[in-house]
């Protein structure tokens, strides 16, 4: 595609490449690349979660996590109901309240955090907040309060560079939503108390399921804490003042669907047998960078994050720069729309609250073959766009 410029002379002429798989939505996102059907046929169907077939997938789920994050084996991983939003929840909900707490946003659900916190447990946090495209100051943030964030804003394209700035000794808990970070970046579990994330991100793996992972102080909390509010059964994680330890081991708070533990469980050996976390990571770096590239080559696209060293790798965030544009939104939507109407890339519209534009997905799920195929069919969706835009002037 010859168009680089906005100023370039425009080429029409439509990619003769296709990406193998055009599915780059940012969740669910693309199955693994060994994903078929008969892969789930040892799924423990019509039984139930609680014999002995279905809690030994469910630990094996538990377990697999753990190996392939590199979590510390003092550090507690339960699967829950709800995907990312109820781990963050029951996290929220059972443990904040204890001590003044500091919320961090910059992306929608972030805010979203900021709402619940604020307007339903109505707790006095101090909110701290970012416009898309940046993130909030770690330096200024302390961490003596209790303090949500997210690592990777899903909807913002803007990640944590790292976990320097969180204190290894703290009073309070770092609860962190981490769900389009695990599995494609590093996480610094000895800074983060609570994480959450949900297996449709970065693994591919079915909505609707969560995962909750609690540090050695999280579990101390729950245990020497009562909040003021009640709290619903889905959200329990105590009795009697004691950790309930079976969620911890794959005895579930609810029915789990099997069928999306097994598909979980196929996603999470095809993680390993490719070498794990590394491996994992330099796929999203690779997709990511593809992306950068292609926007450092041209001066109608760029990144949303405004720092270089926040860019995500997974979800990552595009804006259109060209001063023809007018609106905005409109010009993005007809970009996503002509896209998704060749088959070439589906799903890249910008999330509804962030700014016009694009986001592509770039987990590890996602093979780079199929982002630089994609990639000339950005150059050409703008170009029909743009022109169309001059002939309607």
């Amino acid at each position: 595609m010859a168009l680089t410029t906005a100023t370039a002379q425009v080429d029409l002429r439509k990619p003769e490449t296709r990406p193998a798989n055009a599915r780059f939505s940012s969740g669910p996102c693309a199955k693994p690349p060994v994903f078929t059907l008969d892969k789930l046929a040892d799924a423990a169907l019509g039984r139930s979660h609680r014999a002995a077939v279905g809690k030994a997938k469910l630990k094996a789920a538990i377990e697999h996590t753990r190996d392939i994050l590199g979590v510390p084996a003092e550090y507690r991983i339960g699967i829950v109901p709800a995907s990312d939003t109820g781990a963050v929840e029951m996290a929220m909900w059972s443990m904040l309240g204890a001590r003044p707490c500091t919320m961090i946003a910059w992306e929608s659900f972030g805010a979203e955090w900021v709402s619940d916190v604020v307007k339903q447990l109505k707790l006095d946090a101090t909110v701290l907040k970012a416009d898309y495209g940046q993130i909030v100051d770690l330096a200024t943030v302390d961490f003596d309060t209790d303090v949500v964030f997210t690592w990777n804003g899903t909807t913002s394209g803007v990640r944590l560079p790292g976990g320097d700035a969180i204190p290894a000794t703290r009073a309070g808990l770092t609860i962190c939503d981490a769900t389009s970070a695990a599995f494609a970046q590093d996480l610094p579990w000895d800074k983060l108390d609570v994480t959450t994330f949900s297996w449709q991100k970065v693994m591919g793996g079915e909505a609707a399921h969560g995962m909750l992972i609690l540090s050695p102080r999280a579990v101390e909390r729950l245990e020497s804490y009562t909040p003021a509010w009640p709290l619903p059964k889905i959200f329990r994680l105590t009795k009697g003042g004691k950790l309930i330890e079976g969620i911890f081991v794959g005895e579930t708070i609810n029915t789990p669907s099997m069928l999306a533990v097994e598909d979980y469980l196929v996603a999470l050996d095809w993680g390993k047998s490719i070498g794990g976390l590394p491996a994992l990571m330099a796929r999203a770096d690779a997709n990511a960078q593809a992306i950068f590239d292609f926007c450092d080559a041209r001066d109608w696209i760029n990144n949303l994050a405004q720092d270089p060293a926040t860019r995500s790798n997974t979800s990552v965030c595009l804006k259109f720069t060209d001063a023809r544009i007018t609106d905005g939104a409109a010009f993005a939507k007809a970009v996503a729309k002509r896209l998704e109407a060749e088959g070439v890339a589906l799903d890249i519209g910008a999330y509804r609250d962030a700014p016009p534009g694009l986001r592509i997905w770039c987990g590890a799920t996602v093979e780079t073959s199929d982002i630089k195929a994609m990639l000339p069919w950005l150059d050409w969706a703008f170009a029909v766009e743009i022109e169309a835009l001059v002939q309607a002037a």
